[in-house]
């Protein structure tokens, strides 16, 4: 990239995470510390196409840094996938002058900016903000440790239940097409069983590590169940061992959006405001189509290209010891 960056623009897409807020802060004042005009982009490429961009300042991200949500708001727009939607998403940008973009969101957030950068030439830095932790090339996304640790505390609610009644609980938490929630949300609540999209466990087996716990005199158990599980979500699950075991003693929680919602840990904290330092760095340093990441404490870029690309593999280490521990 050979042009020089003046002004730049920030927006948010797709699902809303814990953090986002704190890279919006990060982003507009690393920015104005290099002398740079910041706009900021409401319900992200919907708003791009509509033209809702006005300038921020330090100001406005003044003590947003602990909200859950995202003040930019955020939307999915059906529109930007075509071609002439994002040539109206160019024009409404180069009609304020805006030099380059950064994103915050996942992998569909970042698909829409490779395409974009690609037929526009604005370079476009990408920071991942999405509490299922999927996107290849970073250790962890904004919104991942929040999440985990709400799920974490909705569980240790549920066991007291499950202790007092003697009971099983089927507790399903969100990943559709990965398994790092429920499988750090298991560990981290001493569950019994982790059912996650990566593994195969099937209904024989869960019944049969129930039993073993029957045998040790466990009267209660807790099983994590990621939505996109392979043998289905935890009502699927709880029907099929129930008639087994008998439906008087199984019961189903389904956590669902509470793990979206409020205030960011200190880690999301953290993470979101040296993503959004990195973003405006790599932007200045030339760089373009790339997700800002975190490998091994450093900061990193990953072209788009992979990051939406190569799966990001749960730990098979991981997934053994959270067998060990269960037993």
């Amino acid at each position: 990239m050979n042009k020089e960056i003046k002004k730049i623009a920030v927006f948010t897409s797709g699902g809303d995470a814990p953090g986002m807020n704190a890279a919006v802060r990060a982003v507009v004042r690393t920015a104005t510390y290099h002398g740079l005009d910041v706009y900021r982009i409401q319900r992200g490429y919907s708003g791009m196409i509509d033209g809702h961009i006005e300038p921020i300042g330090t100001k406005d991200v003044g003590n947003i840094i602990h909200r859950g949500g995202t003040i930019l708001k955020t939307s999915r727009s059906e529109e930007f996938r075509t071609k002439e939607g994002r040539k109206i998403a160019y024009e409404k940008l180069s009609a304020l002058g805006i030099d380059a973009c950064i994103a915050i969101g996942g992998n569909g957030t970042f698909t829409g900016a490779e395409i974009f950068t690609n037929e526009h030439n604005i370079p476009f830095v990408g920071i991942p903000g999405t509490i299922d932790n999927d996107l290849y090339g970073t250790d962890n996304t904004i919104g991942f440790d929040t999440s985990i640790n709400t799920a974490i505390e909705a569980v240790d609610r549920i066991r007291d239940t499950a202790d007092s009644h003697d009971r099983l609980f089927f507790i399903e938490v969100m990943g559709r097409h990965a398994g790092f929630i429920a499988l750090a949300t298991g560990i981290g609540s001493g569950a019994e069983t982790i059912i996650v999209p990566e593994s195969k466990t099937s209904e024989e087996e869960i019944i049969a590590t129930l039993k073993k716990g029957v045998e040790r005199k466990k009267l209660f158990s807790v099983i994590i169940v990621a939505e996109g599980s392979p043998i289905g979500g935890a009502h699927k699950i709880a029907e099929k061992v129930s008639a087994v075991i008998g439906k008087d003693k199984t019961r189903v929680a389904v956590i669902g959006h509470l793990q979206r919602g409020g205030a960011p840990s200190a880690v999301d904290r953290m993470l979101a405001s040296r993503l959004g330092y990195g973003a405006v760095n790599a932007l200045l340093a030339g760089q373009s189509n790339v997700m800002v990441g975190i490998q091994d404490r450093n900061i990193v870029y990953i072209p788009f290209h992979d990051a939406i690309n190569k799966k990001k593999p749960l730990s098979q280490d991981i997934l053994d010891m959270s067998v060990i521990l269960s037993q």
